[in-house]
């Protein structure tokens, strides 16, 4: 899937993936959230940045873990 609002530049962030013009990490927008932070209170801290990147960040984090391997049960 093609992730256009989020990008992977070794210049930017060390390489991680970032929200496109930004360099808010989609690793930021995820734990921001996952700590109980609501996107509106995220984007209040980041308003250069909008409710569709705060979603694309989290399409890209879905679409990276379906692409991984999963551990046998053993």
């Amino acid at each position: 899937m093609k992730h256009e609002r989020i990008q992977a530049d070794p210049t930017i962030m060390f390489g991680k993936p970032v929200i496109r013009g930004s360099r808010v990490t989609v690793e930021q927008v995820l734990r921001k959230l996952a700590s109980g932070k609501t996107p509106d209170a995220f984007l209040e801290d980041h308003p250069h940045l909008t409710v569709e990147d705060v979603f694309a960040a989290l399409a890209y984090a879905a679409d990276y873990l379906a692409a991984e391997d999963l551990l046998s049960a053993a």
